[in-house]
């Protein structure tokens, strides 16, 4: 159900790289807030009967760690634990802003403080109505706060240049010209192939013509790999 409802959100990042990130939908984002309001409850509950021997104090005391617990929770998570809170870790999604930046104190208070707006008039109605019909899937306070939800995605512990016949380049470069090839090999796995061709076309003037296989060999080659015997 959550693949269906799912969509992706293309972020080109300031050194031209292209970020496809899976935006969560409904499903997923609902069983987060399940979880979380599950967590919440438990807290309360234990807090209540901690607190219920101090009597009065402890009444004051129980409604200051309802409101924190309330209020508090998910900004807190969000800005300190890279955008999830518990429930959105377990289901694997996270916040973060819509340039593709990590959420901070400002988007996490903003998306959470209006929260009011998108549990109107009951059940989340608003918010639910929101994520519908926008198209990276926002509620309202993502729209005010500049953020949406993704899929975390784990990036494999692997070496990048597997499977890459290094290639060596067969004119001098300049060092930035160097670090442009390099950094493109690297992040080779993060840009669409369109992309990848489009990036390799600029290097034209310099390498003469070539696709984004043969310069991710001439990064392979200026790393330092070479093939194997």
């Amino acid at each position: 159900m959550s693949e269906v409802l799912d969509t992706t959100l293309n972020i080109e990042t300031p050194e031209g790289v292209e970020l496809l990130l899976p935006v969560a939908g409904l499903a997923p984002r609902a069983l987060a807030w399940l979880i979380d309001a599950m967590i919440k409850m438990g807290i309360i509950f234990v807090a209540a009967n901690i607190l219920a021997v101090l009597r009065t104090v402890g009444e004051g005391l129980l409604l200051l760690t309802m409101f924190g617990v309330l209020w508090a929770y998910n900004v807190l998570f969000e800005a300190l634990m890279q955008g999830a809170t518990p429930g959105k870790r377990i289901v694997g999604i996270h916040v973060m802003n819509a340039d593709g930046t990590p959420v901070g104190w400002r988007g996490a208070t903003i998306r959470n403080l209006l929260r009011p707006v998108d549990v109107f008039p009951g059940c989340y109605l608003f918010g639910c109505l929101a994520l519908l019909f926008t198209k990276d899937f926002q509620r309202f306070g993502d729209l005010a706060a500049g953020t949406v939800v993704v899929h975390r995605q784990e990036v494999p512990a692997k070496n990048p240049w597997d499977n890459v016949n290094p290639q060596p380049t067969l004119v001098p470069l300049t060092r930035d010209e160097q670090e442009a090839i390099v950094s493109f090999g690297e992040r080779r796995g993060q840009i669409s192939d369109a992309r990848a061709e489009e990036l390799s076309t600029l290097l034209t003037p310099v390498l003469g013509e070539l696709d984004a296989k043969q310069l991710r060999g001439h990064a392979a080659w200026l790393t330092g790999h070479r093939p194997k015997a």
